[in-house]
């Protein structure tokens, strides 16, 4: 069985990030990498780049290439990058995976499939056939509120026979669970900011988060604090951030559309563009957030 352990070679805290978009919705390279940049310098040793929140349904193979070239030519010396690859084809999620090894990511978000909602036969082949398609390292997500499919533990122990399956991003928020696939040799990484200390305390070698793009400082120090054994640092540190993540994850319309304007609101950004059938933030949501981030000392 391999080690939990081996987790952190993806980093600890990372963040799913958003790919900055230019007015004409192209994409736009140079403000992606100021994104990954800004995060590597305020608490992160890690990011994934093409996830949900990066709108991967919304961009093709030669874009995402492109944003994982730039992400690693800005900060892979100092962080490691992992490439979302996980759709509802595999042959689509096999080609990302191979450009992905070319280019030099350290690891793959393999998302379960979504839509079509395979049975968990299916599933495990649309794992398998991906992870063995490369040498690069798996981290699985499981997200079930988007997905529509949760996996299973008897799919969660075949997966695991795969050499390179190593980590879980787990947003189905069963802890008991989450120790389970702990001892099947998983690392776990939360993938629910509101959970983040809960899954500290049940294993979690780290975190995939939204909110981290407005307060990763924050959130690094919380892990640090919980790693060092001051619960009641951690607590205080995640109470402070309740505002934040609550304004973050707390309207319909979140994930891209607010992790983009809390980058506006801190300057990294100079508009919160999103690709339909997202639409950004109205100005109600806008000042929403600024009172969340404000209320949680970001701002």
């Amino acid at each position: 069985m391999t080690s939990p352990a081996s987790g952190p070679r993806f980093g600890r805290m990372l963040t799913a990030m958003a790919t900055a978009f230019d007015n004409d919705g192209s994409v736009d390279l140079e403000g992606t990498a100021r994104i990954a940049s800004y995060l590597v310098d305020h608490g992160h040793d890690g990011v994934v780049v093409s996830g949900t929140t990066g709108e991967s349904p919304t961009t093709t193979v030669s874009e995402d290439g492109d944003i994982l070239r730039a992400v690693i030519d800005a900060v892979g010396d100092r962080a490691s990058v992992v490439a979302g690859v996980g759709t509802n084809a595999t042959a689509h999620s096999v080609e990302l995976a191979r450009q992905a090894e070319k280019l030099g990511a350290d690891g793959l978000l393999l998302v379960t499939p979504y839509y079509n909602k395979p049975g968990q036969a299916g599933v495990l082949h649309h794992f398998r056939t991906v992870a063995e398609a490369t040498g690069v390292p798996v981290m699985l997500y499981d997200v079930p509120g988007r997905t529509g499919t949760t996996i299973s533990l008897e799919t969660y122990a075949a997966a695991k026979e795969i050499e390179t399956v190593v980590a879980v991003k787990d947003a189905v928020n069963d802890f008991v669970r989450g120790v389970k696939l702990r001892e099947l040799g998983y690392a776990i990484y939360s993938g629910d900011d509101a959970s983040n200390l809960g899954w500290l305390a049940h294993g979690a070698v780290g975190f995939v988060s939204v909110v981290g793009h407005v307060a990763g400082n924050e959130t690094r120090a919380m892990l640090e604090a919980f790693d060092a054994g001051d619960h009641a640092k951690a607590l205080e540190i995640f109470t402070r951030l309740l505002p934040a993540i609550d304004a973050v994850m707390g309207v319909a319309n979140y994930g891209a559309t607010t992790a983009k304007a809390g980058l506006q609101l801190l300057g990294v950004l100079d508009n919160r563009n999103v690709r339909g059938p997202l639409v950004p933030l109205d100005d109600e949501e806008y000042a929403g957030l600024r009172t969340g981030l404000a209320a949680a000392g970001l701002l």
